[in-house]
Parts: structure tokens; sequence; C-alpha cells
């Protein structure tokens, strides 16, 4: 039997090895690192996940595809962008995630997106892979028809590669009901098919489903929810600083309030705002979802209660609870130590992968609840999933049935991740629980299905 040491020996190789073969693409090998180094007791303890091969498929995409995107702005100038879609793997189903127009978008970006969607969904329980997509095209500040010229000749390569069984994008930052609008409409006036099911994130009146829009927002919180119950609290009167103020920021915000908390920030590329009443949500989604404002609006509408902090960060600002929710690593050490300090108790992750390594470990050791954003915001990539299950039925949930069964989904995570680390010598570390539970379920299904 392979022991513990000897496996994170072929472990730290393969990360090395990985290095080699993606240059240049620091956020997907920060992502492989997360999760490999967390391995090493579960493919000690189950030989099977030691077959070579295995783990050296599982980080290499099943299929990369990039393409060019041509597209005219409104004075008939040409653009062209850059298209991708990751296919990672489909040990579980077709892939799932969404779609990311954003300038900072690359290959490097999207493969870290990808490779946490295979063991997200996973999580979720429900038959479906990992991937994810974009472009570095910037729909702020462009027109509807810009922004639809754009999503048709995005669709128009796209469409070879998806279907209801094969490949089922979804939104990201960037990508909300317009632009998936706009794609679905592309799909349909090119393939000459209404196949429903090849897009989630739709509107309600033509296959969506309800809660979609709400249900990252809302699963992260029922996720904080459960790790605060661990710790014999509630939600009840305590205060969160949620970062971003789109859609996941917007939900959360507003499922904080349900639940009895009291979310008094949200942010964007410009800086942050604090509202010590506690974030107007119509105000805010008046803001970024009509008017596609600045967040430096909201305080200057909201009155006395609330200030504009051009810069700066959001996690400045003392709370109980932190929810980041934008992007990226927008939770750095130096964060970390400041919330510490102020005394959070748990921090959950709305967004992917929005706290470094560096703060992860930091946090963990200061004793505060981390929920990673693979366990804690698939609730999105779980409605999704429902959205799926009701086009291929041709009907439609109520609201009450699409939250029930998140709040299902949400609670059985939780129970998975810390069940899981506990039975691998890692009590309360959500971060170990949610990467093995969601390895096992993809090896498991690739050990079945042969070397592919």
């Amino acid at each position: 039997m392979t022991t513990r040491s000897e496996t994170q020996t072929t472990l730290t190789h393969l990360l090395t090895e990985i290095e080699h073969r993606n240059p240049a693409q620091p956020e997907f090998h920060q992502a492989a690192h997360e999760v490999l180094e967390t391995l090493a007791p579960v493919v000690a303890a189950r030989p099977e996940y030691a077959e070579p091969g295995l783990i050296e498929r599982l980080v290499e995409p099943e299929r990369q595809v990039i393409f060019r995107v041509p597209w005219q702005d409104d004075q008939g100038r040409v653009h062209v962008n850059r298209g991708f879609r990751v296919e990672f793997n489909s040990a579980l189903g077709p892939y799932k995630g969404g779609l990311r127009f954003h300038p900072s978008v690359n290959l490097g970006v999207i493969k870290f997106l990808g490779f946490e969607q295979i063991f997200k969904n996973a999580l979720t329980g429900l038959g479906i892979g990992g991937g994810k997509g974009g472009s570095d095209f910037d729909p702020h500040g462009r027109s509807d028809a810009e922004v639809m010229r754009f999503c048709q000749s995005f669709m128009t390569e796209l469409y070879r590669h998806i279907g209801e069984h094969t490949d089922v994008p979804a939104g990201d930052i960037g990508v909300g009901g317009r632009e998936i609008g706009y794609l679905f409409g592309q799909y349909r006036r090119i393939t000459n098919r209404w196949e429903a099911g090849v897009l989630t994130g739709k509107g309600q009146g033509w296959g969506g489903s309800l809660i979609r829009p709400e249900a990252t927002g809302y699963g992260n919180v029922l996720f904080a929810a459960a790790m605060m119950r661990e710790r014999g609290e509630d939600l009840e009167g305590q205060t969160a600083v949620v970062s971003g103020s789109g859609n996941v920021a917007i939900y959360t915000i507003e499922k904080l309030a349900a639940l009895g908390a009291n979310a008094i920030t949200c942010s964007d590329s410009s800086g942050y705002v604090v509202d010590e009443k506690g974030i107007d949500l119509d105000l805010l989604k008046q803001i970024k979802e009509i008017e596609r404002g600045r967040v430096d609006a909201y305080a200057e509408r909201r009155g006395a209660s609330a200030r504009f902090v051009a810069g700066g960060s959001v996690w400045d600002v003392p709370a109980d609870l932190a929810l980041p929710s934008a992007t990226q690593n927008e939770l750095n050490e130096a964060d970390a130590e400041t919330l510490i300090r102020n005394g959070v108790k748990a921090v959950s992750e709305g967004a992917n992968m929005p706290t470094t390594p560096e703060a992860v470990h930091l946090l963990q050791k200061a004793g505060v609840a981390f929920g990673p954003g693979k366990a804690a915001n698939a609730g999105g990539v779980a409605v999704s999933a429902l959205e799926m299950a009701q086009n291929h039925a041709r009907t439609a949930w109520t609201a009450q049935r699409v939250e029930e069964e998140l709040a299902s989904i949400m609670t059985s995570i939780h129970s998975t991740c810390h069940d899981t680390a506990e039975r691998y010598g890692a009590p309360g570390d959500y971060v170990t629980g949610a990467n093995i539970a969601g390895f096992e379920r993809v090896a498991d299904a690739m050990l079945a299905q042969g070397v592919i």
C-alpha cells in the first residue's frame, strides 16, 4: 500500500508537470494546486486512485476550443475578440458550466474555472460534468445591438460544440439574461431546432427556471448558515460584508436579509459602499440591473447612512461574516488578517476562487469557518441542472419546489464536505472535504468507464 508521504511526492511531481505543460496560466496552476495538495489521504487510502494516468487524465481537458469572434460596433468598426470553450470532464454527464465575457478572460482563466467546475458539479450529486467558456469581450458600455451582434458571432462558432446531451453553457460574469437570449436565438436560428436544454439561465417565459437568477447567492448563504450551525449559531443578527454588486452579490444580500442577517456592503471595480442601515436592495437592483450603473450612484442616492469609498478593500469593514462574490483572488493575505482582527466568524465564497491560498490558510488557522467556492456557490449550477430537467420534461416547476430542491442540495453538499473531512482526519476543513468528495465521485466514474 502506498504511504501518504509517497503519494504526496507523486502529486507534487504532477503539479510540477502541470506547470511545465501549461505555461503562463497562473490561475489554472493555483486551482490544480488547491485540489491536488489535499488528495494525498484519499489516494493513499484507496490504491485504485493511484492507478497510473487517472489523475493525469483528470487535470487534462478532454477538449479545448479557441476561436475568432469578429463583430461590428454601431459605428461600423470591426472588432476581433477571442472565444473559448474548455470541455474538461464528462465522466458524470454532459459538460456544464458558464460563459464569462470580460477583458480578463484567457485560456488559463477558463481552464481554472472549468477545473473547479468538475468538482463543484460532482458535489451537487446531479449528472453533470465540468466545462467553462467565454471571451475577452467586454459588454460594459456596449449597446444592446452591439452585444447582440457579438453574441451572434460567438454562437456561430460555439454551436458546433454544444448540445443538451453534449455541453450545456450558462451565464457567468458579463453574461446575464440579455446575453443568454441572444445566444439562444442564434443557436435556434442556425440549427433550426428548439433545444431548450442547450443553454441554462434562459428567460422564465421560454424555458428558464424560477429561482435560477437567485440560486448562486441563495445557495452560498444557505451553506454559510450550515457552517454557522456547526458552531452553534445562526445568521439572525449577524453583520455581513459582501463584495461585488452583480447577480451573485445581489441575491446573497437578499437571502442574508431573509435569514435575519444585515449585509452592509457591496462593491465594483471603482470602490465599495458601506451602508450602516443595510443595503437597500431595490435601489441596488435599480442601479445595477436596470441602469447598469456604478455603486457610487448608490451612495449618492441612498442618503446619510451610506458612504462610497473609492478603491480600498471592502474587507476593511468589520463584520461577523464575509461573502466574497465578485471575482478570483479578491481576498488576499492582508485582507484575511484584517478580517480575523475584526472578529470574522465565517467566510463563504460566492465567487470562484476569490480567496488566495495564503488567505485561506490564515483563516483556517485562526479557526474561521471557510466555505470554498466549489461547495458554497454550487447552488447556481445545481438549479441550472434542475432547469435542464424541466426542459427535458417540457414542464416548469413552482418557485417553492425549486427553492426546496436548492435547500436540500446545499444541505447535502455541506454534510458531504463536513463528513468527508472528518473521515480523512481533517475535521472542520471544508476545503479538504469538498475536494476529496468531488474527486471520489469523478474518479470512480472515470475508473468504471476505462481509459478514455
